[in-house]
């Protein structure tokens, strides 16, 4: 168990990097000022950055090498020696969700290796966040991968276990579970459902939350009548997943042309 770092203290971490894929690039939270998606990560290191400067210490230094479509192997073969080399102390690893998408994928494969992946940061003297997937149940088509990400989540808390690092727990995430926190992809968050993340990783790094409220169920909303539902449903396979599964046949990846978005370490004002 994590234990709590006392409010009055600044956290311990100064320097962090973030390395994944579009959940940790940040689609499709609110815009920056320079017209990037913020996200989660970007949150927490501005809670983490106001914590220090409140308590005295500098700003924290942050990078963001996430990019979207990166399967797991890619981020740990590209991202992850780019962000040893920025000499972080807390490192966030948290991918192999596009890898799940896909039926044929060997779980305990995955598993090693991002386990290899940890290791080569902890034996580096840096702290790891993880991140549990999150709970398809109420997702109509996503729901055949459930039992994938079940075992792939059961082997990130015995690598966070044997290795000492923390956990984001997206799974156990009772706000999630609402569509409302889902953009129209149903694939990404919210800009609320980033937010709350941002928390739920504050929670995971052992921080107390700046929001009791973090992961409250929203208000319930009245039933959808069942053929807005099917207008709906039709719309995200036209809109989405024919558009996600084209890309698959032809073996393309939605990032492959991108760039980090923030590549080197700056202080979060």
């Amino acid at each position: 168990m994590t234990t709590p770092i006392p409010d009055a203290l600044a956290p311990r971490w100064s320097r962090f990097v973030a390395v994944g894929d579009s959940f940790t690039e940040g689609l499709w939270d609110a815009p920056d000022a320079d017209g990037q998606c913020r996200g989660w990560a970007d949150q927490l290191a501005g809670h983490l950055s106001e914590r220090r400067t409140a308590a005295g210490a500098e700003p924290l230094a942050y990078a963001n090498l996430a990019i979207r479509g990166r399967l797991l192997r890619p981020i740990i073969v590209e991202q992850l020696p780019a962000a040893l080399a920025l000499e972080p102390d807390l490192v966030s690893l948290i991918g192999g969700g596009n890898d799940v998408l896909r039926p044929s994928v060997d779980i305990d494969r995955l598993a090693r290796e991002l386990e290899t992946a940890v290791v080569r940061l902890r034996r580096a003297g840096i702290d790891v966040l993880l991140g549990t997937g999150m709970d398809s149940a109420d997702s109509p088509l996503i729901r055949a991968t459930r039992g994938r990400v079940g075992v792939y989540n059961a082997h990130i808390w015995s690598i966070a276990r044997r290795h000492g690092a923390h956990v984001l727990d997206l799974w156990g995430m009772r706000s999630l579970r609402d569509w409302r926190m889902w953009a129209p992809d149903r694939i990404h968050l919210t800009t609320d459902g980033h937010a709350r993340v941002a928390q739920a990783a504050l929670v995971g790094l052992g921080l107390t939350p700046d929001d009791s409220a973090w992961d409250d169920p929203l208000a319930p909303l009245l039933p959808v009548p069942r053929i807005r539902q099917l207008r709906d449903d039709a719309r995200w396979v036209r809109d989405d997943v024919y558009p996600w599964a084209t890309r698959r046949l032809r073996g393309q990846s939605s990032g492959a042309s991108r760039v980090a978005k923030r590549p080197e370490l700056a202080p979060v004002e």
